[in-house]
């Protein structure tokens, strides 16, 4: 079964990628970087940029996951590119830093891609718990922007000064 998901994922990635929906061959997910190291220079960066983190679980392999990629990057989410600095995190096939989901309270068993809201000062203020953005590819850039902005503000994310 999961395999199988992967095929279709990977046939969606395919489609998505002829429409230049998602850039073919770019690789928002590295299966190599320190997530700890990364959260770390982002919270540096944040704080220094009057900025939030925004930290997001997702594979490569993960159709929703590179369409909320590309969202983060349209012109039409300026408003959170302003706000926040973005830290993606690999999950792989669900067997790669699972403890950094797990630690701001994300269970990944509900959907990918998966969001953490961090405060500048490190304070989580907002996680996605239900996969809210597991369906990126229905979504839309206005409606994934729209979500993150509401849960910022209901979380008290800083936000720019």
């Amino acid at each position: 079964m999961k395999c199988l998901s992967v095929v279709r994922a990977g046939i969606a990635l395919v489609f998505l990628a002829s429409f230049g929906i998602i850039p073919a061959g770019a690789s928002p997910y590295d299966p190599h970087a320190d997530p700890q190291a990364d959260i770390r220079h982002a919270l540096v960066e944040a704080h220094s940029e009057h900025k939030d983190v925004l930290v997001v679980f997702g594979a490569d392999w993960c159709a929703d996951c590179r369409v909320l990629d590309h969202a983060l990057r349209a012109p039409a989410a300026a408003e959170l590119q302003k706000r926040f600095v973005v830290v993606q995190v690999d999950v792989g096939a669900f067997d790669h830093n699972l403890g950094f989901a797990r630690q701001y309270g994300i269970d990944l068993r509900r959907g990918i891609p998966a969001a953490a809201l961090l405060s500048g000062d490190d304070r989580l203020v907002y996680a996605t718990q239900a996969g809210e953005l597991a369906d990126a590819r229905r979504m839309g850039v206005a409606a994934i922007v729209g979500f993150l902005t509401r849960a910022a503000d209901r979380g008290a994310v800083s936000g720019p000064r």
